[in-house]
């Protein structure tokens, strides 16, 4: 059992005890960024003049030959080791001699492995980042192509009054917006360096930490010890965000669930994203949707689990906090293949217009422009709303919709009725006329795309 801290020990480690103490298990994902880190740190120490400079070079090529070895698949991580950390610096031993067990001077495993998760995340955060422009570009592709695509829009799961599809696909592009911004505020707040924190108050060597984070591309050293090595508030933070990211997919997934059904009928997902029955040869079943909809709930546990670790960790680290990992790996796993996989799925997918169009004029949804019609004309709100309800009422009696009754039928409920009534009540007409700015009309709709537009070219994917 490789260990790092065996010298104040006199006995063995219980096996039961160090298995459940190990996390090599799951923070070998952090190879890369220890490797990283052990390099940026070695060429401080050295310019520094901690180390010398062949004990730079040495300790470089060796840490450069793990991780190429780890790579190509030559050299394996195994469990004999503690961490990460153990694993790393034991092989660089065995490699190098001596000059490798200077690496780990004038840090401690605490700053080290804060450094790891810090860095992880945040190429995490970018790769999100760049999973979210990803579904906007579709998105914003699906409005500009479907601006005149009426169909119902909703209240209370009600239909309300008419929209169209770019409108509606519009209000997921204004969601997903603001996700890639938390995107870019937690990159921009989390990317300060904790190296050289020590285990919580700094180190007596002459380190020069601003460099050590200019080489790491942060923006600079965090400026507490303590806090350094204990702040996990970046990964709630992230995890926060990654949950926000679910619950828009998951209300997403839920239109595309009740708009595949054989009541809706307003889409056709492809046969790459959809599966049958073993027992019902007719289904087609939406499972890519239902999937991502079920997973929101592990990506909200990751969250609510560390925030639970962490409320009661005095400062500064503990044991507990090595708890902030496999579940926060799980749920950025998790989020970029439901991005990449709903993205797909968006795309492929076909919009069957006609159904929806119908469903709109067949939902009553031009009733509050008929009741608008009537004001026009002279008749108090009030008033006309009464008469559009007992006009509806008629209509659900006839199994007919507004449009389809003939002007004697409408003139019986209200003399005011003539026959631009049914331009005011046609689907073109009530959703062109909304010209206020977020509103469905064409027009609006057009400069809004242009808006999006110019927001994607000026809000660059985030660097991993």
């Amino acid at each position: 059992m490789a260990q790092l801290w065996g010298g104040r020990f006199t006995k063995e480690t219980d096996k039961l005890v160090y298995d459940f103490n190990a996390s090599i298990s799951f923070d070998q994902k952090l190879y890369k960024e220890d490797i990283k880190g052990s390099i940026a740190h070695v060429t401080m120490l050295a310019k520094q003049g901690i180390l010398t400079e062949d004990d730079k070079v040495a300790i470089i090529d060796g840490l450069n030959g793990i991780l190429e070895d780890i790579e190509n698949g030559s050299l394996q991580i195994t469990s004999e080791y503690e961490d990460i950390h153990s694993f790393v610096e034991a092989n660089l031993i065995d490699r190098i001699g001596e000059a490798g067990k200077r690496l780990h001077t004038g840090r401690s495993r605490n700053d080290q492995v804060a450094l790891d998760m810090r860095m992880y995340t945040r190429s995490q955060v970018a790769q999100t980042d760049a999973l979210l422009n990803s579904i906007l570009e579709t998105l914003l592709s699906m409005m500009e192509a479907n601006l005149d695509t009426y169909m119902p829009g909703f209240t209370h799961l009600q239909k309300a009054q008419p929209v169209t599809l770019a409108h509606h696909l519009g209000a997921y592009f204004e969601m997903f917006k603001r996700d890639r911004q938390r995107m870019h505020d937690i990159y921009e707040r989390m990317n300060y360096c904790p190296l050289g924190a020590g285990a919580l108050a700094g180190t007596t060597y002459s380190l020069d930490r601003a460099y050590t984070a200019e080489l790491l591309g942060f923006t600079g050293p965090t400026l507490n010890s303590m806090d350094s090595v204990s702040d996990r508030d970046y990964l709630i933070e992230f995890l926060a965000a990654l949950s926000t990211i679910m619950m828009h997919l998951s209300r997403f997934s839920e239109e595309v669930i009740i708009w595949n059904s054989n009541e809706y009928r307003f889409v056709e997902i492809d046969d790459a994203y959809s599966t049958g029955s073993s027992i019902m040869p007719q289904k087609k079943n939406p499972d890519i949707a239902e999937l991502v909809r079920g997973k929101t709930g592990r990506v909200y546990g990751a969250l609510m689990s560390l925030l639970t670790t962490m409320k009661g960790i005095p400062l500064a680290y503990n044991k507990d906090m090595q708890e902030d990992k496999e579940m926060a790996f799980d749920a950025m796993n998790t989020v970029q293949d439901c991005l990449h996989l709903f993205t797909g799925m968006l795309d492929t997918m076909k919009f069957r217009k006609d159904v929806m169009a119908e469903s709109a004029m067949n939902g009553f949804t031009n009733a509050t422009d008929a009741a608008d019609y009537l004001v026009v004309k002279g008749v108090p709100f009030r008033d006309a709303h009464g008469i559009i309800g007992r006009l509806v009422l008629y209509c659900i009696d006839k199994n007919t919709s507004i449009d389809k009754l003939s002007l004697e039928e409408l003139k019986s409920i209200c003399d005011v009725f003539d026959e631009d009534i049914f331009d005011a009540v046609s689907l073109k007409t009530c959703v062109e006329k909304r010209l206020t700015l977020g509103a469905p009309g064409m027009e609006i709709m057009k400069r809004v795309i242009e808006e999006e537009k110019e927001f994607l070219a000026g809000f660059p994917v985030l660097e991993a």
